[in-house]
């Protein structure tokens, strides 16, 4: 291939082929800066609604709206060459019925360039995936602790754990047969999580749930120590920019104060005369 070459992105038929394979790679990202990071690295991209909660300062993604996701996942396209890039269909979006479903599922494609959408439910929302992807829409499904359902679930609890299991499971078979192209599995325990990705003929993302998962995803924020309001014992942090910022900030605001910033190789003198 040459260095003016366009890279092929995977698409959904490529990432359901994956199972079993090497696993995927996954990251969120809301802006072009971030996707332009993420997209050497990544199989997907995910422009979560978890924008809410990291960008927006909201107090969970409830309050997520869909001209946020187009607004973030036009921002993400802009800086992806070779990533697949997934968005979030927010709270409200898809629960009244399929046909408002579909209805906000190809406005999220036709007006970001997605090439899937990811939606939480499972077996309550089979039909609903049946319906999209019937009809061009390819879903990624979303299982275990669904954040959307925060407060029917009684908070962010591990999903599936004892008798709870056969629910995962049925969920899992439900989206799958439904026709879903892969499914996040989240705080699920590890050996449920093992047990269903090794079920299941397509591949399962995990995010708090097995390394024997097909994939991993984590929220990019998190991993980079950007988002610290809370830390999920799942999130590993591979750096934290957060406190490298803040000692930034700081010496910045302490050389101001001091008039040392600027120096004088950050201003401007007069140009000498005749040049």
């Amino acid at each position: 291939m040459s260095a003016t070459s366009e890279v092929k992105r995977p698409v959904p038929p490529d990432i359901r082929a994956r199972k079993g394979g090497t696993p995927l790679v996954m990251l969120t990202a809301y802006t072009t800066p971030v996707a332009r990071l993420v997209d050497p690295h990544c199989d997907m991209v995910l422009v979560g609604d978890s924008v809410g909660m990291v960008l927006h300062g909201l107090p969970s993604t409830l309050g997520v709206t869909m001209e946020m996701m187009i607004l973030h996942g036009q921002a993400v396209a802009r800086g992806l060459n070779r990533a697949m890039m997934v968005v979030d269909m927010p709270f409200g979006a898809y629960e009244e019925g399929e046909a408002q479903a579909f209805r906000n599922a190809a406005r999220l494609m036709a007006e970001t360039g997605a090439a899937a959408v990811k939606l939480e439910g499972g077996a309550h929302m089979a039909p609903t995936i049946a319906h999209l992807t019937a009809r061009g829409i390819p879903v990624m499904a979303h299982i275990g602790l669904t954040p959307q359902a925060v407060n029917t679930l009684g908070g962010y609890r591990v999903q599936g754990r004892g008798e709870d299991a056969d629910r995962i499971r049925h969920d899992a078979a439900a989206v799958t047969e439904a026709g879903a192209f892969s499914v996040v599995l989240e705080k699920v325990p590890d050996v449920l999580a093992t047990e269903v990705t090794q079920a299941l003929p397509i591949p399962t993302i995990g995010i708090g749930a097995s390394a024997a998962c097909d994939g991993q995803v984590l929220v990019v924020d998190d991993m980079l120590g950007l988002f610290t309001a809370f830390r999920p014992k799942f999130v590993k942090r591979y750096a934290e920019l957060g406190a490298d910022a803040d000692r930034a900030i700081a010496a910045y605001a302490k050389e101001v104060r001091a008039r040392t910033f600027p120096a004088p190789e950050h201003v401007f003198g007069e140009k000498a005369p005749g040049k």
